[in-house]
């Protein structure tokens, strides 16, 4: 089976920065997915995503892009905008990033075959490891794109039962001082 991945970049400190790690977990506790589909955390993680994609056929990235429109705004880029500079000219403040990443793996021949980014764009890039109210309400809408690209490619995703107070990875040992 081929592996598919879904990787969510960004800094969880600043705000929507962080919107693709966030939805990531936010996906993780919904969703089963099949062995072949690898949910990835790439945080700010830069030039060391390279190895993480080496054996994937098809990667989905979710992110925020700097593009000149209403916040919350969706935009969809397929592998070919990466090479011919559609992008914008900087996709966020991780940007040693998806360009140069896919550039490396291509020079060493492991670069997935099929990439889509879909990307957002935030309202509030200030400190904080909440995402704006705005965004918060756009994971449902990114969530339906996934889902969408998931079964254009051949996968299906099992619904799972949701605890409501279930809460992502960094918030769950929280302590008071």
């Amino acid at each position: 089976m081929e592996k598919i991945g879904v990787m969510g970049v960004g800094n969880i400190l600043l705000g929507d920065e962080g919107f693709g790690v966030h939805f990531i977990e936010y996906f993780r506790q919904r969703y089963e997915v099949p062995e072949n589909v690898e949910l990835i955390d790439g945080g700010t993680a830069g030039i060391f995503l390279s190895p993480l994609i080496d054996y994937i056929k098809k990667l989905i990235i979710i992110d925020v892009v700097a593009v000149d429109a209403e916040p919350g705004s969706i935009y969809t880029y397929d592998k070919e905008d990466f090479y011919i500079d559609n992008l914008p000219l900087k996709l966020s403040p991780h940007q040693i990033g998806l360009q140069e990443v896919l550039l490396l793996n291509d020079i060493k021949g492991s670069c997935p075959e099929y990439v889509k980014l879909i990307g957002i764009v935030p309202a509030s890039l200030d400190p904080d490891t909440e995402l704006s109210p705005l965004l918060k309400e756009k994971l449902k809408d990114v969530e339906k794109l996934v889902i969408e690209e998931l079964k254009a490619l051949g996968v299906e995703v099992k619904p799972k039962k949701v605890d409501s107070e279930e809460r992502i990875w960094w918030e769950r040992d929280k302590k008071e001082v």
